[in-house]
């Protein structure tokens, strides 16, 4: 067990991380991911279009076209463009559930509070929701039994679904590039929940060194490490989560903190981006390496933000910022490690093919 934002977390099961890590990208692998803030944003006006154009003034994503029974990964920025944190939405038809990040989850609600609350009723449920994540090619082979529904659901579909006699919010994604569901689940019954996807024979714990292992393989930022105030979703390559009418020449184009810096970078072009590293050897590039365009170290370009060695890619996989200019798919750079200076290319991410159900 581990200290991990406020919370003792396992790094591990009796497992081990790399069999676990492995294991999801087989079968199914469940998470305990409760850590993490549950807020409903209900509109006062009872149109839930107010509150998404409400919610749409912190983040520039498109959240008045989420169409109900839907969920969409999305970003609050602040007035440098930076991001204060990254999310998921989903329309629940008469509410938003926003789903944040463990530590960023007090001043999260702060900052909902503070803009929307004139508009939105913002109700926490951070103690009284558990949220469990089942990951895994074999994720829907063990839920559908306890809840047949959900083979019905694509991904990033979002329903309620009675599971062992209690009402639960399941949503069709992850945080693995797996396919899998997320299940909000009242905290007296999260264990019991747990132990019955447990019970199924395809079904193990998995840790945080398994999760961390899976989101970089996937390509997915960790807030705090590839994605913090200081980077802008232009510079993070999170572009594809701005949807067109939030974009230059959108039907709702700007109006969020940082709108300025942020729509000239889309315009023009960040001076520096996160892309993805593979390494020729073996050696786990991990941050914060530094990042060179040669291998005597004289031109410093950028820096490792995640990384480690990849169980199912089989080498060491990484992601960092470079500067614009040597961001290309296929870029030879060297990375300092103990000294040496080890070549890595950079690589699209995923470094796996994802398995969602769409």
């Amino acid at each position: 067990m581990v200290p991990f934002a406020g919370y003792d977390m396992p790094v591990q099961y009796p497992m081990g991380v790399l069999k676990e890590h492995l294991h999801t990208r087989e079968k199914a692998g469940l998470f305990d991911v409760s850590h993490m803030g549950q807020v409903w944003l209900k509109p006062r006006s009872g149109n839930l279009a107010d509150a998404a154009i409400a919610l749409e003034k912190l983040a520039p994503v498109d959240l008045l076209g989420l169409k109900p029974g839907r969920q969409r990964y999305a970003f609050f920025t602040n007035q440098e463009g930076g991001i204060l944190d990254d999310l998921m939405v989903a329309n629940r038809g008469d509410h938003l559930l926003v789903i944040v990040n463990a530590a960023c989850k007090d001043a999260d609600l702060a900052h909902m509070k503070a803009y929307l609350s004139d508009l939105c009723e913002v109700e926490t449920h951070f103690e009284d929701k558990a949220l469990l994540a089942l990951q895994g090619p074999k994720a829907e082979d063990v839920l559908a039994p306890l809840c047949p529904a959900v083979a019905e659901m694509k991904f990033m579909d979002v329903r309620a679904c009675e599971i062992l006699g209690v009402t639960c919010v399941i949503s069709r994604s992850g945080y693995t590039g797996e396919d899998g569901f997320e299940i909000s689940v009242p905290a007296e019954h999260a264990e019991a929940l747990a132990r019955a996807l447990l019970a199924h024979e395809d079904c193990e714990p998995i840790g945080l060194g398994a999760r961390d292992s899976l989101r970089l393989e996937a390509g997915l930022c960790l807030y705090g490490n590839d994605i913090d105030t200081t980077t802008t979703p232009v510079e993070a390559s999170l572009v594809w989560g701005m949807q067109k009418a939030r974009r230059p020449g959108g039907d709702r184009e700007g109006g969020f903190p940082g709108a300025d810096i942020v729509l000239q970078q889309l315009a023009e072009g960040a001076k520096r981006l996160r892309v993805g590293l593979k390494a020729e050897g073996r050696a786990p590039i991990r941050p914060p390496a530094k990042l060179f365009a040669d291998d005597k170290g004289a031109t410093e370009i950028g820096h490792v933000t995640s990384g480690g060695f990849g169980p199912s890619v089989g080498v060491p996989v990484a992601m960092g910022y470079v500067a614009a200019d040597h961001a290309e798919t296929g870029t030879t750079l060297y990375a300092e490690v103990r000294g040496k200076f080890l070549p890595v290319t950079i690589t699209d991410t995923p470094f796996i093919k994802p398995t969602y159900k769409r």
